[in-house]
């Protein structure tokens, strides 16, 4: 089977199962031209603001479901890797939560891609340190008493550089990849190499040592020769099921991620991109209420924790409104589409598949989604039974936000607390 062949074969099944890969969005290309002229633009904000230590503002788009959100996060996620950024694709679920950092973080850096590599990205870019032009400065910074980060950043920077042994650094690798690592192993490291003083090991929160994580791997890339580190979030409705106050720290989260919160909290070199539907702004922050609620509960309790949340998360609400929404397509666009599609399908099993109806006035509003699957499905049919003419009937998904408890277990292990084998 030819590459070409192959490649075509692949993007079908992508579009078939609704999950867009490499080869569909290289084939389909993207046709919303203002939003990917806006992230180009956060891409060069991000270089630039990050030699000053300053993050790009985030972006964030809306979109109904099936209108494109996904194809587009794909999209622009291989423009930021040809543009020698590090890129992560990250869906808002269960497993992660966007009011907790660590697990946010590990899965981001779990999915994060390398331009050019193919393995994990932190073993990937450490292996290149010792040949970094930029990786004297960034030790330098790291291990400041101005740095903002925690020692043991510094430490186990310092046992990747000086251990030979591969155990040690490849703890140190696994650290800074969002796992456990026990102060009693940074210490007996640290003597080995006769560094037993300049490295104080304080007590951190997981939040707090999660959100170090996040400044210390984007400077490592850029230090490594990459742009910066690039954060493309689906699904961040899902937090409209969450419990009130964890839709408070979600909020938050946002804000800190669309810079807002100013310097001394953001991320520099990581720009950050959400998609979320429109519906989430009259669902949830006016028809639960959020936008006058979740302030006014927090500070009801009173603390100077709560206050600060109640602050920052109303900055993270003022963000939704403004979200840049999806343009539907027009007739002509959806013809292009439908073209390129059938011309994919022809070359993928090798056949003539037949032109689809131009969609009429009122079909105009489906989503996209709907459209690609009806034509790849009524291709499909046609093809394995020339004579039938499928009729294929379109269900709407009905779009929930109720409270789902299976949603409010946090795993923010150890928050506030002595997080000493953190």
């Amino acid at each position: 089977m030819s590459d070409d062949l192959l490649a075509c074969r692949r993007a079908i099944e992508a579009v078939r199962a609704g999950v867009p890969n490499r080869d569909a969005v290289r084939a389909l290309g993207c046709s919303q031209p203002d939003i990917e002229g806006k992230f180009q633009q956060g891409l060069r904000e991000c270089r630039e603001l990050a030699e000053q230590g300053k993050q790009a503002r985030g972006l964030l788009v809306a979109g109904d479901f099936g209108t494109g959100k996904s194809h587009l996060l794909e999209y622009i996620h291989h423009l930021a890797l040809e543009q020698n950024f590090v890129s992560s694709k990250v869906v808002i679920s269960k497993e992660t939560p966007l009011y907790d950092p660590s697990k946010f973080y590990r899965s981001a850096i779990d999915a994060a891609v390398v331009p050019g590599k193919q393995g994990d990205a932190l073993r990937e870019i450490a292996q290149t340190l010792d040949t970094c032009s930029g990786y004297v400065r960034f030790y330098q910074r790291v291990t400041s008493d101005k740095s903002g980060l925690d020692s043991r950043f510094g430490a186990t920077l310092y046992i990747y550089e000086n251990e030979r042994d591969p155990e040690p650094r490849d703890r140190a690798i696994r650290f800074w990849s969002g796992r456990k690592l026990n102060i009693s192993e940074i210490k007996k490291d640290l003597k080995l190499l006769g560094e037993s003083v300049t490295y104080p090991l304080r007590k951190i929160s997981e939040k707090e040592l999660a959100q170090q994580r996040f400044r210390f791997a984007s400077q490592l890339m850029v230090a490594a020769g990459y742009s910066g580190w690039v954060l493309l979030v689906d699904e961040v409705e899902l937090i409209g099921q969450y419990s009130w106050l964890q839709r408070a720290k979600s909020y938050a989260e946002l804000a800190r991620w669309m810079g807002v919160l100013g310097e001394d909290k953001g991320y520099p070199a990581i720009f950050t991109v959400f998609a979320i539907t429109p519906v989430f702004e009259t669902a949830v922050l006016e028809g639960k209420h959020d936008k006058d609620n979740v302030p006014a509960r927090l500070t009801l309790r009173g603390t100077s924790d709560d206050l600060l949340l109640a602050g920052e998360a109303e900055r993270g609400m003022r963000e939704i409104p403004k979200a840049v929404r999806l343009k539907p397509l027009e007739r002509d666009q959806i013809e292009a589409v439908a073209d390129k599609l059938r011309d994919i399908h022809a070359k993928a099993y090798q056949w003539n598949p037949s032109a689809v109806q131009a969609p009429s006035e009122g079909l105009r509003s489906t989503s996209m989604r709907t459209h690609v699957r009806t034509w790849v499905n009524q291709w499909d049919l046609q093809r394995l039974y020339p004579d039938y003419r499928p009729d294929i009937e379109a269900v709407p998904v009905e779009q929930r936000f109720e409270e789902d408890k299976d949603l409010e277990v946090s795993t923010e292990e150890n928050e506030g607390e002595d997080a000493t084998a953190a």
